[in-house]
């Protein structure tokens, strides 16, 4: 019996077809490579990502990078 990820799990609502850039295409091939996840996977969570990271810049908060060894914090700004 194959073992189903957590997103397979879930009952699919909706089906869509995305025109990938070049870029994302090996972006999204090397994420798949480095996590052994789906592609189905991974893009629910960018998508999920992305809609905690509105909601949250919404309300005001600030997005950062923190570089604990250097102490230094990079504002992060999405266009």
């Amino acid at each position: 019996m194959a073992v189903k990820s957590g997103a397979e799990r879930q009952l699919v609502v909706e089906r869509i077809t995305v025109g990938l850039i070049p870029k994302v295409v090996k972006e999204l091939n090397d994420l798949q490579e480095i996590t052994g996840m789906s592609k189905t996977d991974l893009v629910n969570r960018a998508v999920s990502l992305y809609s905690f990271i509105e909601e949250r810049l919404a309300c005001g908060e600030q997005l950062q990078l923190v570089d604990p060894e250097k102490k230094e914090h990079q504002r992060i700004h999405l266009l």
